[in-house]
Parts: structure tokens; sequence; C-alpha cells
């Protein structure tokens, strides 16, 4: 094994690493059943640099691949898999977390337009 496919096999465990603790943490099933709390910027930006750091991997792969990359990559396959089933719930989050957002910009829009009243009043 070369060094440069030993770190990409590395590379890639540690990648597979996070992506499941992250998809663990959504609270994904194997049958696709996901997160109900809403998903942070912070996660989608880690989640977004995991998965182009892995594209760099998956760009760079040897034509002779060992058992331990085929094992990574299947890995890295199931990771994705568990991650598009999750996609619908994370959208459905997410438009729900726009959804109260919305209503609460204008709840203050609101309060505001009556202090901004109650000002001229006085």
């Amino acid at each position: 094994m070369t060094e440069a496919s030993a770190n990409l096999i590395d590379s890639l465990h540690e990648t597979n690493y996070r992506l499941r603790f992250w998809l663990d943490r959504q609270g994904s099933s194997a049958n696709g059943a996901a997160a109900q709390r809403a998903v942070s910027p912070e996660e989608m930006a880690m989640l977004l640099s995991e998965l182009m750091q892995a594209g760099g991997c998956l760009r760079s792969l040897p034509e002779d691949r060992d058992a331990a990359l085929e094992h990574e990559l299947a890995e890295y396959r199931g990771q994705v898999k568990r991650l598009r089933e999750l996609m619908p719930f994370i959208h459905a989050a997410l438009l729900r977390e726009r959804a109260h957002l919305e209503q609460e910009r204008s709840r203050l829009a609101s309060a505001a337009q009556w202090a901004e009243r109650s000002r001229q009043t006085l």
C-alpha cells in the first residue's frame, strides 16, 4: 500500500466517522426515519465541507484498490444513502423553521409599529 493510498483510506475513514456521527445525531435510522429538530447553518456547512472533502478523495481514487479502500468506499456509499433518505426530513424541518422565523419577524414588526405609534401619542 502506498502512502497516498493510506492517506486516502484515512481521509475517507475520518469522513465516514464524522458523517455517521452527524447522521446518528439527526436520529436517522436504516429505514429512513429522521430528525425532528432543525439543522443549524453550522451543521449544514460542516456537512457540505465533509461531502466536498470526500469528493476530492473520490476524484483521486487509484485504479487498483485494496480491500481497506473498498471497505471505506462501501461505508461512504452507505452514509450517502442514509443522507439521501434523510434529506426530505431535513427539508421539511428547514421549511418549518423558516415559517417560524417569518412568524417571529411579523410579530416583531407589529410590535415595532405599536411602539412607534405609542411614542407618537405621548
